[in-house]
């Protein structure tokens, strides 16, 4: 009857309600009925239906307790009302095929029969397939709720071995109960729960699914994931296992959402903050203390492997956040092991966005301490070293740019002794020269991985940069004063010279062009010695192309070319060009090196290895006999008592000269020159050795206490060189050994006493001035008057006015900004075309009338249109 209170089956035979309850396994208590319901007598079943084979098996005492248990479940999942919900054996297949899947003992694991008969019910009827997800999820909650933590890790098993078996089209009925009975164990207080969601989420992850999902999220899995990388746990043991089960989980979350655009978007910034921090906190080592590093840095390679284009800065920002809110700029270690993997992981095409998500961060904290400022320069070091190909990308000069003003900071910081504005802050002067060489050291690193082209072009940015007190002053620090100037044409000359070991080029008309040459040659004229020196490194590395300077180091008079085993090739046309072209600045700068008296031994083997390495590479008649020239100019030098220079830099000089024409004389000349040679350096053995290279360009050199009266037998003599070349391929440029050498500048004493550049190079212009204006004179005789007196005052005043009127337009192009400038020119050159039309104007204006009328306007000639036929 509908509305009548359900029917029970009766009880066998001989059994009784109170026995029935007696029978029952201790702990289990008989289930309560509802409010208002009472126990009937059990009546008799219905027609055509029987007990089940358990109830009617012979052993009778068993058949009580199999029947309450029924009933207990018929409760427990609180079915309607009616026959089929009462009955176990009359309940949808599907449940009963669940619910045997599940042993007595919890502790015998799945009913592997009864799964495979749910398996195959399952992938017959797939449409059944949300049905059983859904029971299967509820069966487990109601265990996890009773804490029957064996009985969840079967229902666990078999929802995983219904994934596997059904990744089919019909997948998606079975994720979402899936999915749903996750995040019911991870949302739990118990690890090992956590590890077994973990666990079954990596398992469902390893799938590949043919169909795409809609409405599929993983927020919280990335969240909890991520919240369990953290993990704290007393227990070491469980700690390590539940960081592991947190980089698993997002490893597979990375491996399901990552190549499906239909899921949510994991590199979303959100998602990033969450997952690089988890997983850099367990790649960082801790003391003692295990950690999961080699799961972590497996899973962060998978991760930065798959990341695309559009991608890198996401995953980028939050390992540049980690490292500052933790300090591990200044350890060093940790952030150049991160960069490490992240430049090896990521895609080579890429490699340029992390230097510049690293550059950025570099002018982000331009205010911090030292240390972390040369923490971020050594990883940019390193990154670069790694990815050699293409890690500067497109913007090559932005690059440079950004290091070279972190050096100038240093200087301004260095100077004040504080990294910020308000003089808080202090900082050291070693911790600066620390950043300093770092700099350096990855501006050598940045040029290394460019091409031969563009090497060229960063030498051209540097060398701009270098301040010039006086004539570029923009480019200095306005609060460094000259010292901050020294200091930054140090830091920049290093810079160069990094890059110059590294450049590699077989002309020498594209490395040392004149508007690179020029500058760099006119450094050798300022009193700093560090500046002389590094100016002289840089020329040597850039000349010697084949790598023959290490093998020149050694300056000795006695040393043997053959032993050397140079590399010579013929000098190319290019080269003689070159030579051609620049020779005799070269040579007038060696020169006047010479007399610079703050000189010391390391100057000396610089300009002697200067000297070498142009006769081996630049190897012909004329240039060998244009060195011999300057050599024996350069002994003169020492011997000559106008300059101030003292025992040392004469002896110096003398020494350069020995071990110069030594070497020169074993690459072509005659025998007769190495024997006039040996005989000098003989004689200087015996009666002076203090002029031999052995002795003075030494840490230690022996100097004679008095001065210097040399002989002229430890001299060596052009005439016997000029005789020693006569009847061989150098007799043609024989006679011009016995032509001193001198230098193209006259005015030599007051371009030795500068003190700095600005006077050098003012020097060389008025020079150049000087010189045009005497080849523009006239030889004439003027008697010299009062009037004559009083026009040369007031074209003196002329003249100060014009410098002055040159030095403002000088200025302005310095200054004033581009648009300002191409304003002024296109004024200008509106101006000059609208004076060149009333010239053509006059120009094609007709001759006037007889009439006196005047003729009608014609049109301008230029403006004409001929016929084709006409044109010839």
């Amino acid at each position: 009857m509908p509305g009548s209170l359900p029917s029970f089956p009766s009880l066998p035979r001989g059994v009784t309600m109170p026995a029935l309850l007696s029978s029952l396994p201790r702990g289990v208590n008989p289930p309560s009925l509802p409010r208002g319901i009472t126990m009937p007598a059990l009546p008799s079943l219905p027609r055509g239906v029987t007990l089940s084979r358990v109830i009617a098996m012979p052993t009778v005492p068993q058949a009580p307790r199999r029947l309450l248990e029924g009933c207990c479940s018929v409760f427990d999942h609180q079915t309607s009302s009616g026959l089929c919900g009462c009955c176990w054996a009359l309940r949808p297949r599907y449940k009963r095929l669940v619910d045997n899947i599940f042993p007595e003992d919890p502790e015998d694991g799945l009913v592997k029969a009864n799964m495979e008969k749910l398996t195959f019910f399952a992938l017959s009827a797939p449409e059944k397939l949300d049905r059983i997800a859904a029971y299967l999820s509820e069966r487990l909650t109601r265990e996890l709720n009773r804490h029957r933590y064996g009985y969840v890790s079967i229902a666990m098993e078999a929802m995983e071995q219904l994934l596997l078996a059904c990744h089919c089209q019909s997948i998606n009925l079975l994720v979402e109960s899936f999915l749903s009975t996750l995040r019911l164990l991870l949302e739990a207080d118990k690890p090992h729960l956590h590890i077994l969601a973990t666990n079954s989420f990596v398992k469902f992850a390893n799938i590949e699914e043919d169909t795409p999902s809609y409405h599929r999220s993983y927020d919280f899995f990335v969240s909890r994931f991520s919240e369990m990388c953290h993990s704290d746990h007393h227990d070491p043991n469980t700690k390590l296992k539940i960081r592991v089960s947190g980089i698993r989980g997002l490893q597979g979350v990375v491996r399901k959402t990552v190549d499906d655009e239909l899921q949510v978007n994991i590199w979303e910034p959100r998602h990033m903050e969450q997952i690089v921090p988890a997983l850099l906190v367990n790649l960082q080592p801790h003391g003692n203390s295990s950690s999961p590093a080699e799961q972590t840095e497996v899973c962060f390679r998978e991760l930065l492997g798959r990341a695309a284009y559009g991608h890198i800065n996401n995953a980028i920002r939050p390992v540049l956040m980690h490292l500052d809110s933790h300090s591990l700029w200044e350890g060093r270690g940790f952030a150049v092991r991160c960069f490490q993997i992240i430049m090896y992981s990521i895609q080579s095409q890429h490699s340029h966005l992390v230097i510049q998500q690293l550059l950025g961060h570099l002018d982000a904290n331009s205010r911090s301490p030292a240390s972390v400022r040369a923490g971020i320069v050594e990883v940019l070091s390193e990154a670069a070293v790694i990815e050699a190909a293409g890690s500067v990308g497109p913007t090559v000069l932005e690059v440079f740019n950004t290091l070279l003003r972190q050096l100038r900071q240093s200087v301004d910081y260095q100077l004040t002794g504080y990294y910020d504005n308000a003089g808080r802050q202090r900082t050291s002067s070693s911790e600066e020269k620390m950043l300093q060489d770092a700099v350096i050291k990855t501006i050598g690193s940045f040029a290394n991985t460019l091409p031969v082209y563009q090497r060229s072009e960063v030498m051209l940015f540097i060398m701009g940069k270098i301040p010039v007190p006086g004539i570029y002053p923009a480019l200095g620090s306005p609060n460094a004063g000259f010292e901050g100037s020294r200091m930054i044409q140090v830091m920049l000359l290093k810079s160069l010279l990094q890059v110059s070991e590294r450049y590699e080029s077989s002309n020498l008309l594209t490395a040392l062009p004149s508007s690179f040459l020029e500058p760099l040659l006119s450094f050798t004229l300022m009193e700093d010695p560090e500046i002389r020196l590094l100016v002289l490194s840089i020329l040597t590395s850039l000349i010697d192309r084949r790598h023959n300077a290490c093998r020149l180091i050694s300056t000795s008079a006695a040393l043997e070319v053959s032993a050397l085993e140079l590399r010579e090739d013929g000098c190319s046309r290019q080269d003689n060009l070159f030579m051609r072209k620049h020779a005799q600045r070269l040579y007038r700068h060696v020169f006047l090196a010479c007399k610079e008296e703050s000189s010391g031994h390391n100057h000396y083997r610089a300009l002697f290895t200067l000297l070498a390495v142009l006769g081996v590479e630049l190897a012909n008649e004329e240039v060998l006999v244009d060195l011999i020239r300057l050599v024996l100019a350069m002994q003169e030098l020492a011997l000559s008592g106008q300059e101030n220079l003292s025992v040392f830099n004469r002896c110096g000089v003398h020494a350069v000269c020995s071990a110069s024409l030594n070497l020169l004389s074993q690459l072509g000349p005659p025998p007769a020159l190495r024997q006039h040679v040996s005989e000098v350096t003989e004689s200087r053995q015996k009666e002076a050795p203090y002029l031999l290279p052995d002795h003075i360009l030494c840490e230690k050199p022996r100097i004679p206490e008095k001065e210097l009266k040399l002989d002229e037998t430890i001299l060596f003599k052009a005439s016997k060189i000029c005789e020693a070349l006569v009847g061989s391929s150098y007799s043609a440029h024989s006679e011009r050994v016995s032509t001193p050498y001198t230098p193209e500048l006259t005015d030599e004493d007051r371009l030795s006493r500068r003190k700095s550049i600005v006077d050098a190079v003012s020097l060389q212009m008025d020079m150049e001035l000087n010189c045009s204006a005497d080849a523009a004179q006239k030889p004439q005789s003027e008697q010299i008057t009062f009037e004559t007196l009083k026009s040369a005052v007031d074209d003196r005043g002329i003249a100060e006015e014009e410098e002055r009127k040159r030095m403002q337009v000088v200025e302005r192009f310095q200054t004033a900004p581009f648009e300002e400038i191409a304003a002024h020119c296109g004024a200008r050159t509106s101006q000059l075309q609208s004076k060149l039309n009333r010239v053509f104007e006059l120009i094609i204006r007709p001759p006037p009338s007889p009439s006196g009328l005047s003729p009608p306007r014609s049109v301008p000639v230029y403006e004409m249109k001929f016929p084709d036929l006409c044109v010839y």
